[in-house]
């Protein structure tokens, strides 16, 4: 009989329960700041930015950002924006192949997580699964800064992101 009752119990566990990737990959990050980006005033995502224990950004220190979408977007959508973004903001990267194996179709609800792994590495995971690891040079400030520089699209979402 106690053998049956362990393995009713044992059913009852969650299968796959792991810890997230931002857990493995920064285990004192929380959450910095949180908001909300919109275009002409239609909200496009929302998104947190994690530090080392909730403390101001240091771009010294590795850090994630996770936007979770509110409306639908090709890979194609994606990897073009992020490319006029570093235009943008500075200059072009030839990285457009590497970007199509990291991002995919995003719909109302998806998450994206970026998390930085020293100043020219960028993991991405999609709602928990690892799509890539984006390596150039500079990559962490020049994907990040789309977001958190000073040439962000929106200086109040930027700041809110900060914490400020």
């Amino acid at each position: 009989m106690p053998k049956r009752f362990l393995a009713f119990m044992l059913c009852l566990l969650p299968l796959g329960v792991q810890a997230s990737p931002i857990e493995m990959a920064l285990p004192d990050a929380q959450v910095r700041g949180e908001s909300t980006f919109r275009y002409v005033g239609i909200p496009i995502y929302n998104a947190r930015l994690y530090t080392a224990s909730g403390g101001p950004l240091d771009w010294q220190d590795d850090f994630a950002l996770e936007l979770t979408y509110l409306r639908r977007f090709s890979q194609k959508d994606l990897v073009n924006s992020t490319l006029q973004e570093f235009t943008r903001v500075g200059t072009a990267l030839p990285v457009r192949k590497d970007l199509s194996g990291c991002f995919i179709d995003v719909a109302r609800g998806d998450r994206y997580l970026a998390i930085s792994d020293g100043p020219n590495e960028v993991s991405f995971w999609h709602n928990g699964n690892k799509t890539c690891n984006l390596r150039y040079p500079n990559i962490k400030a020049r994907f990040m800064g789309i977001f958190l520089g000073d040439n962000s699209r929106s200086r109040a979402f930027t700041q809110r992101l900060l914490g400020k």
